[in-house]
């Protein structure tokens, strides 16, 4: 087929071959019939064959070569991936003598105009490296004009380039540095974790240690010969404030988001580096990242187990609030067992150290018995880390050894052993029980454990040791060599401790001992026998054989195997295999003094005009700066928005703690918005100037103006959708005691005194100034209703249904208490907003829904002039806005109502909350059931109009449940809870009726649970509106059914 004439008999050929290849199976010998089509003009069929040549060229050099001019040729084709696929196949032709050609290559590919040609330029500069590093300095040369290169395609290519050929480099990276942060949300994920390590290598030798800061000041006494003025320079040396370098704030920043990456590489990557080079009170965060990975398959959960480990011992608190995270499953592989109980050892203290122990007493009976034996090591390293359990883990241990397993009986045996030399206190009882089990346990450890034990302590035990050794002499033949050696051990000290009663025995066992198989028990024989049996030919050491043998033993130290892990870069092959592997790069200490930061300073170009906050510099040349700008800042904005969303998203059904892990997601979503809004404050200052002279209604906008907006809308939709969820379920669990709310009542007038009683100096607020990694958590404040209670009553007697006299609107039966994120304190610059349905009707017109809004100023500054600006309502929408408020004091909060006539649908409401300064785009989306008004009837014309109301005007569906949540206030209560539902009087205990109206149309809304025998029972929806009956029908059937 290769030899066809036909282009599809070749591409089809090459379609099986590359296959072949995917398999797995050996295609070398069609290298001479591939090669032959290298020339090929169909594009297809050429991008196939160098799939192929790049696989085989190292194979079939020889035949390769002959194809060179052809590949030299394509360098220069039209086509990207011509090109790009051609350089790939050069560099993998490993010939030295063609070292030059491809050298030639790489400099004109660095050159090229398409991003993904400069990328392989990148991958070739390290194949060309291996072959011939005596090129490294022309290499050099090409990876410093790659690192100048601002396509995100480049730079992960061409960092893992510099790993490679000079790691030690750090000059090339300084003028780059401050670009590599910025572009490393966008970069591939595999280009993010190279530039990650390699920044973090970089931090520690540019930076001066964040960790200082947490040291405690030591030494403080004066020392005697020291004079006051030097202990004046020294003292005012320590009380030196530490200031972090902007530059190393700023690769802090950046990595932020990609805690919510989910490449579990990139989220490792950013864990490491916020250990190795944050200060100690930020690196807290990675923790939730980290255990997020553990529901990763089990090759991802080993390395995280592995890093945790190392990071648990010197720092518990990072992973005490996830110790559940850390409990074993049944269904855990052995090694990710192991690594959990590591973990939880680790994490042990005073406080927890009891449920821990009744968790481990379950895993003491797994079926897994390796995993239980690690169990029992594990109590017994709790048991010499916490002193008060001691004596509670020794009593369980004692208690196994009446286990019917005999690898948990042995494994309780050594690690009793070891609790007994921590502790000199007398045990006999315990070393009694021990040897008694010398008779049925046959694990040799074990019994050269117990024999060990009885041997240091056989002055305690005068009666059993003697017996013991006569048991052991008539079994010693056929005993392992571990227990031969202890029951030596155990017969020498015997004997010179009561050789009256043991001494034939030992002799007797010296002599078994003199003709074993084993060398090393023969040679141990020979060394007791001239020690403890005194001749003539003894030398001086018989004399201190009681000494020698009998000494007071050091107790065993039970350490963590991951203590001496540290010194090895997190997440790192090293760190895994615990050895230094080939290609690792050690992290340098941190340097005493900091290198000059100007290094890092970069020219400034002519466009950096644009940053400027005049207004002259923005109108020279507004064209570029949307396409510079707006188009980047909108790209990082929906990465880390979506980012944020699929965090919270996979995080959902987890079990308790949930609310503080959505807290700390929309953290760093708020962080990464905050960032990009920072950058362009004072342009966005300077626009806001010009847009307020004129009427934005009827005069159109510019290009830049419209992309600023779009951008804008991007970010703050996206930030407050993240965090939306998490307020609601924190407001949710917030208890609402009357003075509580009385007192959120008088906030509006507290704000008022506050601003008559005190001045308080302005300051500038910068987002970047912000503490994003320890938010202030500011409670949602309850919004009061806003219409006085008078009004409110002659607004419930007025009848605003004109369909049918039988029809009354009445009052509402519950108001629940679920406030809604409008604007987030991060997005809105200190001033935070959370909307509200009060369930009143709406004073601005009897076809709009209530709504409250509650305005917090959370920042150390006045705003002013809040107001709704352009409003970008759906077809029909109608919108009553509250009035202008001229300022609002720091910490201070406003309630203000609203009036939105949503045409009895779920559309949502856009539009502007503006500032003296700022437009924030924000929008309100109602639940259905908000869009109801109740409706007092009897059951009679309940009866009457749902009768009118079937056919097409009906939704049902069952529901199952249990029978207690099937009672009439559980009903009742879910019911009024979803929908603005008024009660209609029932007859009959099994149906419960309710009644409505919706807000715009007065079309109504019927609603009926019939409770019918068993566990079941039905919901009946009648309404005109089907569309609006059936969205009720869905949210009603969930919150019916659970309990």
């Amino acid at each position: 087929m290769l030899e066809s004439n036909k282009d599809s008999a070749k591409l089809d050929a090459m379609k099986r071959i590359v296959g072949m290849i995917a398999k797995g199976k050996n295609a070398s010998e069609l290298f001479p019939a591939v090669v032959k089509n290298v020339a090929s003009k169909n594009i297809e069929i050429k991008k196939l064959v160098y799939v192929y040549l790049v696989r085989y060229a190292e194979e079939q050099q020889d035949l390769a070569l002959l194809s060179i001019s052809t590949f030299q040729r394509a360098l220069k084709d039209p086509n990207q991936l011509i090109r790009a696929s051609a350089l790939r196949v050069l560099s993998s032709i490993r010939v030295p003598i063609i070292v030059p050609i491809m050298m030639l290559a790489i400099k004109e590919a660095s050159a090229d105009l398409s991003p993904y040609v400069r990328k392989n330029a990148a991958h070739a500069i390290q194949k060309l490296y291996s072959l011939d590093p005596e090129q490294k300095e022309m290499l050099i040369e090409v990876i410093e004009k790659l690192l100048k290169d601002k396509s995100t395609l480049v730079a992960g290519s061409v960092v893992m380039a510099f790993e490679e050929v000079c790691p030690d480099r750090i000059d090339l990276i300084h003028k780059n540095y401050r670009k590599l942060c910025n572009l490393l949300v966008d970069v591939e994920e595999w280009g993010q974790v190279v530039i990650i390590h390699m920044l973090t290598r970089y931090a520690r030798t540019q930076f001066v240690s964040p960790w200082k800061e947490d040291d405690g000041l030591e030494d403080n006494e004066k020392n005697f010969y020291e004079s006051d003025d030097e202990l004046k320079e020294k003292t005012e040396d320590r009380k030196k404030p530490y200031t972090m370098d902007p530059d190393h704030r700023l690769l802090i920043r950046n990595t932020k988001p990609l805690l919510q990456s989910r490449n579990a590489a990139v989220v490792m990557a950013v864990a490491q580096l916020y250990w190795h080079i944050s200060p100690k009170s930020e690196a807290g965060i990675i923790s939730k990242s980290l255990v997020r990975l553990l529901r990763s398959n089990r090759e991802v959960q080993y390395i995280v187990l592995q890093n945790i480990a190392t990071m648990s011992i010197q720092r518990k608190g990072m992973f005490e609030p996830y110790l559940k995270s850390f409990y074993v499953r049944s269904t855990d592989p052995t090694m990710i067992k192991t690594l959990k109980l590591e973990i939880l050892t680790n994490l042990a203290n005073e406080a927890n150290i009891s449920t821990l122990l009744r968790e481990f007493q379950t895993y003491v009976k797994s079926q897994d018995k390796q995993f239980a034996a690690a169990t029992i090591q594990t109590i017994g390293r709790c048991a010499t880390n916490i002193s008060e359990v001691t004596d509670t883990c020794l009593n369980g241990l004692v208690c196994l050894l009446s286990n019917r397993d005999e690898i948990v009986v042995a494994e309780s045996v050594v690690v009793i052993k070891k609790l007994l030399q921590m502790q000199p206190v007398q045990h006999g009882e315990i070393i009694k029980h021990m040897a008694k089990l010398l008779d049925s346990i046959t694990v040799p450890v074990a019994r050269a454990s117990i024999l060990w034990l009885i041997g240091e302590n056989c002055e305690r035990v005068p009666k059993i040791a003697p017996d013991v050794l006569r048991k052991m002499a008539k079994s010693f033949t056929s005993e392992d060599d571990l227990v031969k050696l202890q029951i030596l051990n155990l017969g020498a000290k015997l004997y010179l401790t009561n050789s009256k009663q043991t001494k034939l025995l030992t002799q007797y066992i010296l002599n078994l001992g003199k003709y074993d198989q084993n060398y090393d028990i023969r040679d141990r024989t020979r060394f007791i026998r001239q020690l403890i049996v005194p001749n003539e030919k003894s030398g001086a050491l018989s004399k201190y054989a009681k000494k020698i043998f009998l000494a007071q033993k050091p107790a065993p130290l039970l350490e963590s195997p991951f203590k001496d892990r540290d010194h090895f870069q997190l997440g790192t092959l090293s760190h895994t295999l615990n050895i230094k592997a080939s290609g690792y790069l050690e992290l340098s200490n941190w340097p005493e003094v900091a290198p000059d930061p100007s290094v890092r300073n970069v020219e400034v170009i002519e466009l950096a005009k644009e940053w400027t906050p005049t207004g002259k510099a923005k109108k020279e040349n507004p064209a570029k700066k949307f396409y510079s700008e707006s188009e980047e800042e909108e790209e990082s904005s929906d990465s880390s928005s979506s980012d944020s969303e699929s965090e919270s998203g996979s995080e959902s059904g987890e079990g308790g703690g949930s609310e503080e892990e959505e807290d700390s997601s929309e953290d760093s979503s708020e962080g990464s918005s905050s960032e990009e809004e920072s950058e362009s404050g004072d342009e966005s200052e300077a626009e806001n100037k010009r847009m307020a002279t004129r009427n934005s209604k009827n005069k159109g906008k510019s290009d830049t103006e419209d992309g600023k907006k779009k951008n804008e809308k991007s970010r703050t939709s996206g930030s407050s959708d993240a965090d939306s969820s998490s307020i609601e379920s924190s407001s949710d669990s917030e208890s609402e005691s009357e003075s509580e709310y009385e007192s959120r009542k008088t906030t509006k007038e507290i704000g008022k005194q506050t601003k008559q009683d005190r001045n308080l100096l302005t300051k500038d607020v910068s987002l970047l100034d912000l503490d994003d990694f320890n938010p202030i958590s500011t409670p949602v404040v309850l919004p009061t209703p806003a219409l006085s209670p008078s009004l409110i009553a002659d607004l419930e007697g007025l009848n605003l249904s004109t369909s049918s006299s039988v029809i009354s609107v009445g009052t509402p039966v519950f108001v629940p208490g679920k406030t809604h994120v409008l604007l987030h304190r991060m997005s809105g610059k200190g001033l935070a907003a959370n909307y509200f349905f009060p369930r009143q009707p709406c004073i601005f017109g009897d076809k709009m829904v209530s709504v409250q809004i509650t305005l917090n100023n959370t920042s150390d500054r006045k705003i002013e002039n809040i107001h709704i600006g352009e409003k970008k309502l759906p077809v029909g929408m109608q919108m009553h806005v509250f009035h202008p408020i001229d300022s609002l004091e720091p910490e201070g909060s406003i309630t203000v109502s609203m009036g939105i006539d949503f045409c009895d649908s779920t559309q949502t409401a856009s539009f502007q909350l503006c500032t003296k300064d700022d437009c924030f785009n924000v929008s309100i989306q109602p639940p259905i059931g908000e869009l109801l008004l109740p409706v007092t009837m009897s059951e009679k014309d309940f009866k009457k109009e749902q009768g009118m109301l079937t056919g097409m005007n009906e939704t049902s569906a069952v529901i199952i449940a249990a029978p207690q949540n099937f009672t009439p206030s559980m009903v009742l209560q879910k019911v009024v809870n979803v929908a603005n539902v008024g009660v209609v009087p029932s007859g009959q205990d099994n149906i419960h009726r309710f009644a409505a109206k919706t807000v715009h149309s007065g079309s109504l809304m019927l609603v009926t649970v019939e409770l019918k025998e068993g566990s079941t029972a039905q919901l009946i929806i009648n309404t005109e509106k089907t569309v609006i009956g059936s969205v009720l029908l869905r949210e009603l059937k969930p919150v019916l059914s659970q309990g």
